[in-house]
């Protein structure tokens, strides 16, 4: 993988800095190298949300092909093409890339993708290293500048494809990786309306509803001690996902406190306690702190993506209170 040192020369160069990233999944090598290995495994994870994969082709040796097509919500596809350039079982990938411009323009840059594996508690660390040459740097130039973004997003779905390579196999690694956050944001908008946001079903829709690629398949929401509340619905990718919530302390305009159960086609990959306080701040202002406590379970790590997700749906509400 290249260096720091490497990078500054690049830069020196007027070469595009490399992107690096890296997460530890909670799989096995082989499992986590598996899922490099052929297009039925690749269609379901090489692309961020909400883009899917409606094709590709994967041949795993030494010059074999690694051709992904990238489809967005509004039907727009988008090719990269390579072949694997180094091919070290379970240990080492290096896939040679050529993406392509807008339709009609050519090829925009080529990249060199590097992947390593290697043993690290609870599974497998994975780290990712892509170098680019630009050859048309008007349609590169917003490639480049989502790619960390665009990875990250890739690698998040590649973590859910291990857990249900795992889940599909006899035997389940069976761990728990414990995790806990708060976040707090104070709103323009005075408790009363702050806590309708977070227990009218038709107010919370406005901040809680779809994301984009996220059909809605159920919705349910009766908030006081021992009601449930339930969010489910399906990605373009065909992954159906559910939140299910059971409210344990409810204070008018002061606390939510609930635990709930997420799950990814119909298998628990979580199980949470969440806590949200409100407190007046000034005239007309509210400050909500949310604390959680999460298991995450049988090979599901979410490295951090459950606090930001959290911390983006509270931006959300945040919008959803002005007028």
């Amino acid at each position: 993988m290249q260096t720091q040192t490497d990078d500054k020369d690049d830069a020196a160069a007027g070469k595009p800095a490399p992107t690096r990233l890296s997460r530890t999944l909670n799989a096995p090598r082989a499992v986590v190298f598996k899922a490099w290995s052929s297009a039925e495994h690749v269609k379901r994870w090489f692309a961020p949300q909400p883009y899917t994969v409606p094709d590709a082709k994967v041949e795993l040796r030494v010059g074999g092909a690694f051709d992904v097509c990238m489809r967005s919500p509004a039907g727009e596809t988008h090719w990269t093409r390579g072949f694997f350039s180094e091919v070290v079982q379970d240990s080492r990938l290096v896939i040679e890339m050529q993406v392509d411009g807008p339709a009609g323009g050519g090829i925009a840059m080529r990249a060199r993708t590097e992947i390593d594996f290697s043993d690290a508690p609870g599974g497998t660390l994975l780290q990712v290293t892509q170098s680019y040459t630009v050859l048309d740097p008007a349609a590169a130039a917003p490639m480049l500048a989502g790619a960390p973004i665009g990875w990250g997003m890739t690698l998040d779905q590649l973590g859910r494809q291990v857990v249900e390579m795992q889940a599909d196999a006899e035997t389940v690694t069976r761990s728990v990786v414990h995790a806990m956050f708060d976040l707090e944001r104070t709103y323009d908008a005075p408790v009363e309306r702050v806590w309708k946001a977070l227990t009218d079903e038709g107010a919370k829709q406005k901040w809680f509803g779809p994301p984009e690629g996220w059909a809605l398949v159920d919705r349910y929401m009766d908030v006081r001690p021992g009601g449930r509340e339930r969010a489910e619905g399906r990605w373009d990718s065909g992954l159906v996902t559910r939140f299910d919530a059971t409210y344990l302390d409810v204070i008018v305009n002061q606390r939510l406190v609930y635990t709930y159960e997420m799950h990814m086609d119909g298998r628990k990959i979580s199980v949470s306690l969440a806590t949200m306080q409100l407190k007046a701040k000034g005239p007309g202002k509210t400050t909500l702190t949310v604390t959680e406590q999460g298991a995450f379970l049988d090979g599901y790590d979410d490295a951090g993506a459950r606090e930001h997700g959290t911390g983006q749906l509270l931006d959300t509400l945040g919008a959803s209170l002005i007028d």
